[in-house]
C-alpha cells in the first residue's frame, strides 16, 4: 500500500482519531494508503512504535442514542515512524515521493507557534512549523506538486495560523519568491476542528487483553471533524461512515462546540465541586445535577445561540457523552481556570439571552454565582492573580472587574448576591433546586 500521508505526532489523539478513520477507509477499500508519523519532538515514542511494527489496538467506548456500546479495531494505518532527531535525511526525503497528498498534525496547542530562533540549515527545526517549511521547501525544489494540510491542533484558525508561520520562516530564512507563490497556488492550510476524548492508554481490565501492545488505545464513540473545503473525492470520510463536515466556514461549528459542549462544562463545574460530586459521570446520575444542566442547555443555551438540526443533535450528544460509563472525567481538571473559561464559553450566551429576553438567564446565572462562591472559598487552580481578587473583592467589585470578564458585569451585582447568599445558606445543591423550582 503506498504512503499517501505525512502525520507529525505519534500521541494517543492522531492513533484514535485520524488513524483509526484512515484504517477503516482502507479496510473497506475506499481509500488506498497509509501514514508516515515524525515524531514532533525530541525524546518522542518512534522507536517503540516502529518496534511494534506500527501496529495497535484501539477500543472506542461510549453512549449512544443512548445505548453503550463498544467497539475493537486493530489499527494498521501507519507504514513507518520517524525521528527526525536521529533520521533528519529520511524525514526530508519524504518530499520527493509525489504520492504524498495530506500533511495532518496534532503538535498540541502550543506546536504551531513561530521560534525565530530556528535555522533553515537546523537538523531538524525544533518548531514544528520550522520542520513544516524545511519539508515544503524541499517539496518546491523537487517542482511537486502541494499538500492538503489538515492540522488538528485544538486553536482557532489552526490552519490560517499554521500558514502565518511557514511564510514567517520563508521570510526569515530569505527563501526564494518563487517558494511563497508556490505556498499560496499548490497548497491548502484548511481549518479545522476535532472533537473527540481520546483516553490514552487504559487504566482498567483492557490492558490485560493486550499485554505486549504498549500503544494501546481508547477513546470514546464519539467524534465529529469540521473541515473547511471539500475533498471528500479524495479522502473519502464521509462515504466511510464518519461524522466529518466539509464546509466553507468553520466558525458557527466551533460556536456550537464552545457554547454547548464547553459551555456544559463550565456552567456546571463549579455547582459540581460545591455539591461534592467528583466527576462528570457523577453529576449525570445526580437528579438536580442533571436537571440543571437539562434545563440551562434546553431552555437557555440552545435558544440563544439558534435551535437548528445541527445544534440540537449536538445538544444531544452531549448528555451520551457525559454519561459514559467508560471516562471519569473529573470536574477538578475541568475547573483549571475557569474564570477565563467563563468568559469565553458561557458569559456570551449570559449576555445574548439577555439582548433577546430583556432578562437574565436564572440558571447561567446561578453557575457564575457558584464559580465565584468557588474562587472564593474553595481551592481554585487559576492564575494567582485571579484568585486573589475573586478571593479579596467584593461581589460587586469582582463583576465589575473588565480584566476578568471582558466586560462590566456591574448590572448583574444585585442577583449574584442573593444567589451567593442562597448558596451560602442552603448549599450549591439546593440551591440549584430552589432555583429549578423558579
Amino acid at each position: 500500500m503506498k504512503e499517501t500521508v505525512i502525520q507529525f505526532g505519534e500521541g494517543n489523539f492522531l492513533r484514535g482519531f485520524f488513524d483509526y478513520f484512515l484504517d477503516v477507509m482502507n479496510k473497506k477499500g475506499l481509500y488506498d494508503g497509509k501514514a508516515v508519523v515524525i515524531q514532533p519532538r525530541e525524546g518522542g515514542k518512534c522507536a517503540l512504535l516502529n518496534a511494534q511494527d506500527n501496529k495497535y489496538n484501539l477500543y472506542l467506548k461510549g453512549v449512544e442514542n443512548g445505548e453503550i456500546k463498544r467497539e475493537h479495531h486493530f489499527i494498521e494505518a501507519i507504514s513507518r515512524c520517524i525521528d527526525p532527531y536521529k533520521s533528519f535525511e529520511e524525514y526530508i526525503y519524504l518530499a520527493d515521493d509525489p504520492d504524498f497528498r495530506f500533511i495532518v498534525s496534532n503538535t498540541t496547542e502550543a506546536g504551531i507557534a513561530f521560534d525565530e530562533t530556528c535555522r533553515f540549515d537546523d537538523k531538524p527545526c525544533k518548531s514544528f512549523p520550522g520542520k513544516l517549511t524545511q519539508l515544503l521547501f524541499r517539496r518546491y525544489k523537487k517542482g511537486l506538486c502541494g499538500f492538503i494540510i489538515l492540522p488538528c491542533e485544538l486553536i482557532d484558525n489552526n490552519g490560517t495560523e499554521l500558514k502565518k508561520c511557514v511564510l514567517k520562516y520563508a521570510e526569515l530564512w530569505k527563501l526564494e519568491a518563487g517558494f511563497t507563490d508556490w505556498l499560496e497556488s499548490e497548497n491548502q492550510f484548511v481549518n479545522t476542528l476535532v472533537d473527540r476524548i481520546v483516553t490514552g492508554y487504559p487504566s482498567d481490565e483492557t490492558a490485560a487483553l493486550h499485554p505486549d501492545d504498549k500503544f494501546l488505545d481508547t477513546a470514546e464513540i464519539f467524534h465529529l471533524w469540521v473541515i473547511e473545503g471539500d475533498f471528500e473525492d479524495e479522502l473519502p470520510l464521509k462515504k466511510a461512515g464518519f461524522n466529518v463536515i466539509w464546509t466553507d466556514d468553520a466558525k458557527p461549528y466551533k460556536k456550537i462546540k464552545v457554547r454547548i459542549l464547553n459551555g456544559a462544562h463550565t456552567s456546571l463545574v463549579a455547582g459540581a465541586l460545591l455539591s461534592g460530586i467528583e466527576t462528570v459521570g457523577e453529576a449525570m446520575n445526580d437528579d438536580v445535577i442533571s436537571q440543571f444542566l437539562n434545563k440551562c442547555m434546553k431552555e437557555e443555551i440552545l435558544p440563544t445561540i439558534g435551535e437548528n438540526e445541527e445544534s440540537t443533535s449536538f445538544a444531544n450528544s452531549v448528555f451520551d457523552r457525559f454519561r459514559n460509563p467508560f471516562i471519569a472525567h473529573k470536574w477538578r481538571s475541568i475547573a483549571l481556570n475557569s474564570v477565563s473559561k467563563f468568559s469565553v464559553r458561557v458569559l456570551p450566551t449570559i449576555l445574548e439571552y439577555k439582548e433577546k429576553n430583556g432578562i437574565y438567564p436564572k440558571r447561567l446565572t446561578l453557575s457564575l454565582a457558584n464559580l465565584i462562591y468557588l474562587y472564593k472559598y474553595d481551592m481554585p487552580e487559576d492564575a494567582e492573580s485571579v484568585v486573589e481578587t475573586m478571593k479579596n473583592n467584593s461581589i460587586a467589585e469582582i463583576l465589575a472587574d473588565s480584566s476578568l470578564w471582558q466586560t462590566d458585569l456591574s448590572e448583574m451585582a444585585e442577583t449574584v448576591t442573593e444567589y451567593c447568599n442562597r448558596i451560602d445558606a442552603l448549599g450549591a445543591k439546593e440551591a440549584m433546586k430552589w432555583i429549578l423550582s423558579e
